[in-house]
């Protein structure tokens, strides 16, 4: 049984789920309900002149037995009315079909954008936690269609009450004991059914997990950014024995679930079943001794195998609407969860030309027991270059996130044109950085599109592209694709051709350029697939374009980094070495020695 706080959390998620579908289709709720009332009050009506026929027919064979004429026009005139009466309960429950699809279908549209929608309003930090995946999961696994089915549920039980109630005027003529036999029969089934349904529901929520790894490695084995290293690493017979293990211990799971659930549900349902064969022998006793007519029971009987179903479904609707409710507490969830609240307005500096400060900055990753940054101290002029070099892990991708407030430091604070990054707002301050990380993404999309994401304010713009193209060095194949800038790329859709690596990373460094008015640049790896010979041409047309910009580049090559003005060595989340490319050499440090040991290797 439900406690008086879980009814009153399942009246909220029914309300909202309302107001939900209100805000998808207001017709088409209004349809539904307008077809549901007739669904409701149509077969009892149907039952009702059905007595009448009956009774009619034996009327007329009464008259006929006696000699005289049957009247012909009182049959007709009943047969007729219930035709039409099926007609309309015909077209009621196609009504009822035909909105539901049509239902379906938006509002499925309207919880995956709702659903998208907040996770642009998310920190990426919330991205990087395997609780938030697990319920993201959650949430898009059956929201989608649980609104619907909790509305039409409980449309379904409004129309099985009304049937009910009309039900209940005519067995009021014979007994309403019968009803209330009918009722306590089907009263546990629909105590198991809640109690099943609350069980399902709190296995669903438990794998979460084991499902998100299901669907990981469905993406190893079918997507092509992966199948090529799974099928030389001979991968693939692993993980299928992992996916296979870990559906049958889901469907394991799963078949317990369901043959406990039929079980008893088909066990109490014989109490159903008792208690309407008691109220059949109840109506057929009762024409015998003459106390009813043979219409009034054929009436009776088909109130009460009807009114055996509608409470039946009634309760049935119950515990689905219940099971509803608990799956759409994952989705409220999800779309209450707290937003920081804006803070940043400023458009423009406190200090014009002051360019990039980071002060005492430090930020832990949530659940870490260490740093990643440390006391990050450095002061990025305009028209001055920085680099950024050290091993892997040292934080170098963690201060550009934070840089670009993907972030938010857990301690200090950076300031852009003396200006705490925090208060710029967000749109303000990202349109005046150019960024391109390592991971960039390789975008289904034509190659115009792939460069216009740069700039989405120019994103269709075909002279804008070319401009790009050409500073990242991207236009020579491009022009020589098959529809050149209108060439789909990536092999996902009809028609696209795949790139080579370098050509990828062109298309990604031309997406920089496509922030004209950027005056900070950012570049993250950025020719890591590049040739000397093109890394060298990439960093020339860079240092031509940056100048009077700030630019910030990572990279592990060191001769890529040596003509910055300011360059960093990270370690352990902490600036170990700072200086330009002459005077860390003389230092003779940690960044000397890494010089060296390249340098070896190129004269080797």
């Amino acid at each position: 049984m439900l406690s008086p706080r879980a009814f009153v959390a399942f009246l909220g998620q029914g309300r909202r789920a309302v107001a939900l579908v209100w805000r998808t289709s207001p017709a088409l709720l209004l349809g539904l309900i307008a077809a549901t009332l007739c669904a409701g009050l149509l077969p009892a009506l149907a039952a009702w002149l059905g007595q009448r026929i009956v009774d009619a027919v034996v009327t007329a064979m009464a008259a006929h037995a006696q000699g005289g004429q049957p009247a012909l026009w009182p049959v007709l005139r009943w047969l007729v009315a219930e035709a039409g009466a099926l007609a309309l309960l015909a077209a009621a429950q196609r009504a009822l079909s035909v909105q539901q699809s049509l239902l379906r279908v938006r509002l499925a549209q309207t919880v995956n954008l709702l659903i998208l929608e907040k996770a642009q309003t998310l920190p990426l930090v919330q991205f990087e936690d395997s609780d938030f995946y697990d319920r993201l999961v959650r949430v898009r696994r059956d929201a989608s269609t649980r609104p619907l089915g909790l509305v039409t549920k409980a449309l379904g039980l409004i129309q099985n009450l009304v049937a009910l109630t009309s039900f209940a005027l005519l067995l009021a003529h014979f007994s309403l004991w019968a009803l209330a036999i009918l009722v306590i029969a089907a009263l546990p089934v629909f105590f198991a059914e809640t109690r099943f349904s609350g069980d399902a529901f709190r296995l669903f929520t438990r794998r979460a997990p084991e499902t998100r790894r299901q669907n990981y490695i469905e993406t190893l084995l079918s997507q092509e950014a992966h199948i090529k290293e799974v099928r030389l690493f001979g991968l693939a017979p692993l993980l299928l024995q992992r996916y296979r293990e870990t559906f049958d211990r889901l469907y394991g799971e799963d078949r317990r679930l369901t043959l406990r659930r039929d079980g008893w549900g088909f066990a109490l349902g014989l109490l159903g079943t008792l208690g309407f064969y008691l109220a059949y022998a109840w109506v057929v006793l009762a024409t015998v001794s003459g106390q009813i007519s043979l219409g009034q029971m054929t009436m009776y009987l088909v109130v009460f195998k009807q009114g055996q179903a509608a409470i039946s479904s009634s309760l049935s609707a119950i515990g689905g609407v219940y099971e509803d409710g608990l799956y759409l507490s994952n989705l409220h969830d999800y779309l209450e969860h707290p937003v920081p609240a804006p803070t940043g307005t400023a458009t423009k500096g406190s200090a014009p030309n002051d360019g990039l400060r980071f002060d005492g900055v430090g930020y832990t990753y949530p659940g870490a027991t260490r740093p990643a940054l440390t006391g990050i101290d450095l002061h990025l002029a305009p028209g001055q270059s920085l680099a950024l070099v050290g091993e892997n892990g040292s934080g170098k991708t963690t201060l550009i996130k934070l840089l670009t407030r993907l972030y938010t430091p857990t301690h200090g604070k950076i300031l852009l044109d003396g200006t705490d990054l925090q208060a710029w707002d967000l749109q303000a301050l990202h349109r005046r950085i150019g960024v391109i990380f390592q991971d960039y993404l390789r975008y289904q999309m034509t190659a115009g599109e792939n460069l216009g994401v740069g700039d989405v304010t120019a994103f269709d713009d075909e002279q804008r592209w070319r401009q790009a193209a050409e500073q990242g060095m991207a236009a020579d194949f491009i022009e020589r694709l098959s529809d050149g800038y209108r060439t789909q790329l990536g092999r996902w859709f009809a028609g696209g051709q795949e790139l080579s690596g370098g050509q990828w990373q062109k298309i990604a460094l031309s997406r920089a350029y496509m922030r004209t008015q950027a005056d900070l640049l950012v570049l993250d790896e950025p020719t890591a697939a590049l040739d000397a010979a093109a890394e060298a041409a990439v960093f020339e047309r860079f240092r031509a374009y940056a100048r009077g910009r700030m630019s910030v580049l990572i990279s592990h090559r060191f001769s890529s980094v040596r003509s910055a003005g300011q360059i960093i060595v990270l370690d352990q989340g902490k600036i170990l070495e700072r200086g330009d490319h002459l005077s860390l050499m003389a230092q003779g440090g940690h960044y000397a020695r890494l010089f060296e040991l390249q340098a070896q290797g190129y004269r080797a």
